[in-house]
């Protein structure tokens, strides 16, 4: 399944294209609505109730059914089934690194911690959620068989059966304004025919949050924000007004008693654009007629040529600017190579010139040199021949003692390392010959 989370609001509006029944499995009764989905503009065909359907034969209150979807002009139409709460175990993971396409897969791995039933057959689907999460719901195939069973026998066709968490987290998607539209989180809640309390939320903590309470509204609030890890002070809206509005509602349609039918039929209507965890297996979905999906090809087809037509138009703007950027360069290009001419040869010039100084301080540092050793062997030692090259100094003589004389060549800055190349003792004098390293100077 690929996310559809990251699709832009402009073009989900674009791509928001589809008709639907919702029908919500109440404790007694069938709650059925049908909505036509057009560019995000919603009419809500019609609402019903099939009241006593596990009393009453299923042909009966299937033809009543019928009846309704003729009256819709649905009557061709597979239905979105919500079960009830008390049916389906809904989980959320969180799957980090995990790319789309293994996400089923990891799922599939994970599904025995998920639920509590055992080694009994169990039936599952799941949504995208954001942050790399996802919405799972998990029933007993002996439940979900059931209800197959029933509405067959109703002829009732069927093509998903989803849970609430599900279906209004995909109804609020059919605009786009989910928990990251409405600054990072919101609580929602109604009321139910049974007369409890219908809570929905999201928030950056926890992407999708439902429950049922058997309390005060403003009771189930505050344990609602708790679970969300939202500020107290957040404000509780009505479910209806973060549901898509419709433009067309009829009066039987209160969405004030009771959304969850209507966010059903809205999740069945674009099932690709905001898609709603199924659990019914592949090989019991009965699909819509094709044709219901021609608008939406040919939307598709259209865009398809928009696109095309903008990036064909980008890359022949592209070779243009390309085109005028190298006449420019054509343009500059004898001054570059002028200024790359003239940078050689101001380095050139600026070498001869360090060369030339380099010359002319060597001459000095000789002469310091020999300045050096004349004041270091002072008599009685003396020197008979000295020998300077770039880099050491070689001198011969005799002296009473040469020994010393290394520690005190040694001790000039000018000299370094001295070492005796020979020394024989010859009477009361030693010969010497000693080579010292000059000290390199800038």
């Amino acid at each position: 399944m690929a996310s559809t989370l990251t699709i832009p609001n402009d073009v989900r509006k674009l791509l928001a294209f589809g008709s639907g029944i919702g029908i919500e499995i109440g404790a007694l009764d069938l709650e059925v609505a049908a909505a036509k989905v057009r560019l995000s503009r919603v009419r809500v065909l019609g609402r019903c109730t099939i009241a006593d359907y596990g009393t009453r034969p299923a042909a009966e209150w299937g033809a009543e059914y019928a009846r309704f979807a003729a009256s819709a002009g649905m009557g061709h139409l597979s239905a979105t089934v919500m079960l009830p709460r008390r049916e389906t175990i809904v989980r959320q993971i969180a799957l980090p690194g995990v790319a789309g396409k293994d996400k089923e897969s990891a799922i599939r791995f994970l599904l025995d911690t998920l639920h509590p039933y055992g080694d009994m057959d169990v039936c599952w689907g799941w949504s995208p959620l954001p942050n790399a999460s996802a919405l799972v719901g998990i029933a007993r195939r002996e439940a979900v068989e059931r209800y197959v069973q029933m509405f067959q026998e109703a002829g009732i066709a069927v093509a998903s059966f989803t849970f609430s968490a599900a279906a209004v987290h995909a109804a609020i998607r059919l605009n786009g304004e989910g928990a990251e539209g409405r600054a990072g989180g919101f609580l929602a809640w109604s009321r139910t025919p049974a007369g409890g309390v219908e809570v929905y939320g999201e928030s950056a903590a926890r992407p999708v949050f439902s429950a049922e309470f058997d309390m005060a509204p403003e009771r189930a609030a505050v344990l609602a924000l708790s679970e969300l890890r939202l500020p107290p002070e957040t404000m509780p809206q009505r479910l209806e007004d973060v549901l898509p509005r419709p433009d067309v509602n009829p009066v039987e349609n209160d969405l004030s008693r009771n959304a969850l039918p209507y966010a059903t039929a809205l999740a069945g209507a674009c099932p690709r654009l905001a898609p709603a965890a199924n659990v019914l297996p592949p090989e019991q979905r009965r699909a819509s007629s094709r044709t219901l999906f021609l608008p939406s090809i040919v939307l598709g087809v259209v865009l398809l040529l928009v696109a095309g037509s903008m990036a064909a138009y980008s890359s022949f703007a592209d070779r243009r600017y390309l085109g005028k950027i190298q006449a420019e360069i054509a343009q500059v290009e004898p001054q570059a190579r002028r200024a790359a001419a003239l940078d050689q040869q101001i380095d050139r010039i600026r070498a001869r010139a360090r060369l030339l100084l380099q010359f002319r301080g060597q001459t000095r540092a000789d002469l310091d040199a020999l300045n050096e050793l004349t004041h270091l062997l002072e008599p009685p030692a003396w020197s008979s021949s000295l020998d300077l090259t770039r880099d050491a100094a070689r001198i011969s003589g005799e002296a009473p003692q040469a020994a010393p004389l290394l520690k005190l060549i040694d001790s000039s800055a000018l000299f370094q390392n001295s070492e005796f190349q020979s020394m024989q003792r010859s009477g009361a004098v030693e010969s010497f010959q000693i080579r010292t390293s000059r000290e390199k100077r800038p």
